[in-house]
């Protein structure tokens, strides 16, 4: 009877462990993203699996030459999470709005950056990532970015 008893536990734990692992590859963003833009700029955008959540990394290098690489995992719960190399965002807060959209808001000392409307495609080949801030006159500013699977 014990025998029969471990056989099941140890069945239920490998289900648990697979489910998790296909929920983890359910994730169409997984992978790495490269912005469509002109050379010599290069933006690449990483998501890799973090548990329940993702972790989010950027590295990118602007015409100037000048390299960034900043990190920050998310569990899509629209809490904040620390970023780190972000000299524009030290938080991150995610929230899954459905399958195929995130919102992302960023916090520089806890006031309101810039927020992020993060869009995949239905044939998962594009992410389109749509970013709303405000200039140093206060103005609204909208930039379009536009990511292709790699």
């Amino acid at each position: 009877m014990r025998i029969a008893t471990r056989a099941g536990a140890v069945c239920v734990v490998a289900m648990m462990i697979a489910g998790a692992g296909a929920a983890q590859q359910a994730n169409p963003r997984i992978g790495k993203w490269k912005l469509k833009q002109e050379p010599p700029a290069v933006n690449i955008m990483t998501y890799e699996p973090a548990g329940q959540g993702m972790k989010v990394t950027v590295d990118a290098v602007n015409a100037s030459g000048q390299k960034t690489h900043w990190t920050y995992t998310t569990m899509f719960d629209g809490k904040d999470e620390p970023i780190t190399g972000n000299p524009n965002a030290d938080t991150a807060a995610v929230t899954k709005k459905d399958e195929t959209t995130n919102e992302i808001v960023y916090k520089k000392d806890g006031k309101l950056t810039q927020t992020a409307t993060n869009v995949i495609s239905a044939d998962g080949k594009t992410v389109t990532v749509t970013f709303h801030r405000t200039d140093a006159q206060g103005k609204p500013v909208t930039t379009v970015a536009v990511y292709e699977r790699q």
